[in-house]
C-alpha cells in the first residue's frame, strides 16, 4: 500500500491510496475459505458447501468488505503518519483506470484548525447587580396568580382577556378549504393567536351570536394553499368566559407546595426561588460575555463538515422540541440555513474551550462537577434523589461535566478581562435575554 497527502486548501486534504490487487484477492480468498467452513446451504452439510458456490453467493459482499477494511486502514495509516487530525468524515472515491495490479482510491477530508487563543485582557465583562426587593417579590406572586387563572362564564359580550369558544367555517370563492373549519375552538381575545380579522369580529360578540366577515390571508401565511387569498368566514360564539385570579390565601399557598398554607412561609420560599433564578440570569449574562470575548479574540476558519453536523444536530433538536409541543414540521418548516450561525458559534467555542482545557489544565475536578449537580438538584423536591439520578445517567453527567468545564473557562477569562459591576433593575434582568 502507498499513500500520498495533498493540500487542497487551509483545512482540506486529499489522500491518494494505491492497494495491491494481489493482496486484496488473497484476503478475499482467505475470508471466503473461512466462510465456507461455517456456511449453511440447502442440500449440503454444514461446512461442506463447495468453495465455488460460496464465492458465487458471497463473493461480491466479501470483496466490498475487504476493500472497505483495506481503504480504512490505509487512510488511518496515512493520516497518522502525516499527523493529521481529521474533522468529520472523509469522502472516499475509487479512481478509474490504472493497471490490473493495483486499485486506486482517494479520500477527501478536512482537518481541525490550529487554535491559538487570543488575548482577552482588553475585553470588558459587565456583571449585573440586582436586588430582589418586596416590589419584585409582589410582581412575581402576581405572575404566579395569573398562571393559575380560572375562567368563569362572563354573561356578557367578549372583550380582551376573555376566553371564547367558537365554531367557524370559511370558504374561498364559495368553496370550503382545508383548515378553514373548526368546532369548539377556544382562544383568548387579545393574545393575537388568531388573524386580526378573527379577533376584530369576535370582539363584542356574546354567546349565541353569529357573525360573517372577510379575511385576507397574508402572503407569507404558513398555509401555502391559502396564502395571499381572500376568504369569507361565518363564526358562532358558543361561550364567553372571563378570567378570575385565585385569592391570595392559604389554598393558594398550598397550591405552591406550602403544606400548611402559611403565607409568610410561601413568600420566603418564593423569594428564595426568585433569588436563585436571578443569580442564574446574572451568571448566564456573564458567561455569554466571557465566551463572546473568547470568540472575538480567536478568529478561526471552521471545518465545513463540523458546521454541517452541528446544523443537523440543532435542526433535529428543534424538531424534537416542536414535536413535544404537538407542533408538526408541516406547520413550522425548519430551514437549516437559519441554524448556521448558531452552529458556527457552537463549533468555534467547542474548539476554543478544548484548546484552553488542554493548554491551561481547565478540565473540571470531580468535586466541581458534583457541586454543579447538587446546585441543579436544589430546584427539585428531592435533591438527594436527583443527584443519584444524575450519577446513574452517563449522558446527563457528561452534560454537567461540559458545564463545569465551561465554568472553568469563564473563570479563566474573568481572571484576565476587566470585570465591571453594573446596577440593573429586576425587571430588566428577568425580561432580558440570557
Amino acid at each position: 500500500m502507498t499513500a500520498d497527502v495533498e493540500t487542497l486548501s487551509a483545512l482540506e486534504r486529499r489522500v491518494s491510496m494505491t492497494l495491491a490487487a494481489e493482496e486484496i484477492d488473497r484476503r478475499v480468498d482467505e475470508r471466503l475459505k473461512k466462510l465456507a467452513r461455517e456456511a449453511r446451504m440447502p442440500g449440503f452439510r454444514p461446512g461442506k458447501v463447495p468453495l465455488k458456490l460460496v464465492a458465487q453467493t458471497y463473493g461480491p459482499q466479501v470483496r466490498n468488505e475487504v476493500l472497505g477494511d483495506a481503504v480504512q486502514k490505509a487512510f488511518g495509516d496515512a493520516v497518522r503518519q502525516a499527523k493529521l487530525k481529521v474533522a468529520g468524515y472523509p469522502r472516499i472515491e475509487k479512481k478509474d483506470g490504472g493497471d490490473a495490479t493495483s486499485l486506486e482510491f482517494s479520500a477527501t477530508f478536512e482537518i481541525y484548525p490550529e487554535v491559538k487563543v487570543g488575548e482577552v485582557s482588553a475585553a470588558t465583562v459587565e456583571r449585573p447587580q440586582v436586588a430582589v426587593d418586596d416590589a419584585a417579590l409582589d410582581r412575581t406572586i402576581e405572575i404566579l396568580r395569573k398562571q393559575r387563572t380560572r375562567f368563569v362564564p362572563a354573561g356578557r359580550a367578549g372583550r380582551d382577556g376573555d376566553r371564547l369558544v367558537v365554531d367557524f367555517e370559511g370558504t374561498i370563492d364559495g368553496t370550503p378549504f382545508e383548515g378553514g373549519r373548526a368546532v369548539g375552538l377556544a382562544f383568548t381575545l387579545g393574545e393575537r393567536r388568531m388573524l386580526p380579522e378573527f379577533e376584530a369580529a369576535a370582539r363584542g360578540m356574546a354567546a349565541g351570536e353569529t357573525r360573517s366577515f372577510a379575511v385576507k390571508f397574508p402572503d407569507d401565511y404558513h398555509g401555502k394553499e391559502v396564502a395571499g387569498k381572500d376568504a369569507s368566514f361565518a363564526m358562532s360564539v358558543k361561550q364567553v368566559d372571563e378570567p378570575q385570579l385565585p385569592a391570595l390565601d392559604a389554598e393558594f399557598a398550598k397550591g405552591l407546595g406550602v403544606a400548611d398554607g402559611d403565607l409568610a412561609k410561601m413568600r420566603l420560599e418564593i423569594r428564595a426561588n426568585v433569588e436563585r433564578e436571578a443569580h442564574k440570569r446574572v451568571e448566564a449574562r456573564v458567561k455569554g460575555q466571557a465566551l463572546q470575548a473568547l470568540l472575538d479574540a480567536t478568529p478561526l476558519e471552521l471545518p465545513k463538515s463540523l458546521v454541517a453536523m452541528e446544523v443537523q444536530s440543532l435542526v433535529e433538536r428543534a424538531a424534537a422540541d416542536l414535536k413535544a409541543r404537538g407542533i408538526g414540521l408541516e406547520q413550522v418548516p425548519l430551514n437549516p440555513a437559519g441554524f448556521e450561525e448558531a452552529a458556527k458559534r457552537r463549533v468555534a467555542l467547542g474548539l476554543i474551550i478544548a484548546e484552553l482545557a488542554r493548554a491551561e489544565g481547565l478540565q473540571p475536578k470531580p468535586a466541581e462537577v458534583r457541586a454543579l449537580v447538587e446546585q441543579e438538584a436544589q430546584t427539585y423536591e428531592s435533591p438527594a434523589e436527583v443527584v443519584k439520578w444524575f450519577y446513574m445517567q452517563p449522558q446527563r453527567l457528561s452534560e454537567m461535566e461540559a458545564l463545569a468545564l465551561e465554568s472553568n473557562v469563564v473563570n479563566w477569562v474573568l481572571g484576565k478581562a476587566k470585570l465591571v459591576e453594573k446596577a440593573v433593575s429586576f425587571d430588566e434582568l428577568m425580561g432580558g435575554a440570557t
